[in-house]
């Protein structure tokens, strides 16, 4: 029963990085906006989501290249010294410019390069948690305004497409994760399932390993670009739930199920990778800044951006549902389908027509 408690613990602690993440987003697309920090001329253009898919792919190559040849350290130092810049975009417009230097807000300055080399110097659990929460809120936030609702539609349908094929067909995404993993950066959030749990004492799980069937035939446990969930290991740039990397507290009480599978509630801490939470919310951000000024609100976030969140957290608990019965599963397909999916059905509730809600008024 303890054990269960924990696992319900931990989902929380997952569902309530989603939820910072998304009001994150939502509260910094009209300061980044004044800011001038939107990064494309037409946010209505499709082909600025194309653009960021190669732009996933031509990185995963190069990340790729680097574990082979071991200058992984190199891809570390460039997440690290990416996670500060993000932040810097949050803490300068979140904290009032009272001294600023060469056009920077200093102590927001101060506060990133903080962040950063608390990622360098001591990685544990919550500080990788902490900052892959302000990266999240901050990446969901630029990618908002910066992509109009059909943009971030087809970015989250590539992306989900992308996610399946990774997981279930071709695996060149495992090597990425497992190297990845090792470098303890926030691409990866970090659940533990015990107060004692430490990040910097376990061995991280290997995502190079598949688990067997009772039939014989081997499942990947890992995802790729996209967001994946898997038993008993993490993914890399996309989220991935694993198994913890500890041994079973109580050893003598693991169950192994039929199929060979060890007790999903023996796990000691839970991998989701960033992605899993920054994806979505991008949908989430640009139905609330592009929304009309007219469309229905609730609590003040306009109606087809909260139906949105809502219907990640139906496709979350899904997920997390079929995590925990102790297979590995891609994570966007569910994810970027129920907040589509939620989407959809707050546009039409505040009377908006499916034709504009899904942004094809301009080409029809």
């Amino acid at each position: 029963m303890e054990r269960r408690w924990r696992i319900l613990g931990g989902c929380g602690l997952i569902a309530g990085i989603f939820l910072f993440v998304q009001l994150g987003a939502l509260a910094l697309v009209q300061p980044f906006e004044s800011a001038g920090y939107q990064a494309v001329e037409d946010p209505s253009d499709p082909t600025n989501s194309l653009m960021y898919i190669g732009a996933i792919l031509v990185a995963t190559a190069v990340m790729l290249l680097a574990f082979r040849y071991d200058v992984d350290q190199l891809i570390r130092g460039l997440i690290i010294f990416s996670a500060a810049w993000l932040s810097l975009y949050v803490f300068q417009v979140l904290v009032p410019p009272v001294v600023t230097f060469g056009g920077i807000n200093v102590v927001a300055g101060l506060l990133a390069l903080g962040l950063g080399t608390a990622l360098l110097v001591y990685p544990e659990w919550y500080v990788i948690n902490g900052a892959g929460a302000v990266m999240g809120a901050g990446a969901a936030g630029l990618f908002g305004i910066s992509f109009g609702v059909l943009p971030a539609l087809v970015l989250l349908t590539v992306l989900a497409v992308y996610d399946a094929i990774s997981v279930y067909g071709t695996e060149h995404m495992l090597t990425l994760a497992s190297g990845v993993m090792d470098l303890r950066v926030p691409v990866v959030l970090v659940i533990p399932m015990t107060l004692s749990y430490s990040y910097l004492d376990a061995t991280t799980p290997d995502p190079m390993a598949e688990d067997e069937t009772s039939d014989g035939s081997q499942t990947a446990d890992d995802t790729a670009g996209g967001p994946a969930t898997a038993e008993s290991g993490a993914g890399a740039d996309s989220p991935a739930v694993a198994d913890g990397s500890q041994p079973a507290e109580h050893p003598d009480e693991a169950d192994e199920s039929a199929d060979g599978h060890a007790d999903p509630l023996e796990r000691d801490a839970l991998f989701i990778g960033l992605g899993d939470a920054i994806i979505p919310s991008i949908l989430v951000a640009s139905a609330a800044f592009f929304a009309s000024s007219d469309v229905l609100t609730v609590l003040g976030i306009p109606l087809p951006a909260l139906t949105a969140m809502v219907g990640s957290y139906v496709g979350l608990t899904i997920l997390l549902w079929m995590v925990l019965k102790g297979r590995a599963h891609a994570g966007l397909p569910l994810l970027n389908g129920g907040t589509i999916a939620g989407y959809v059905i707050g546009a039409l509730a505040a009377g908006i027509s499916l034709v504009d809600a899904l942004g094809l008024g301009p080409y029809l």
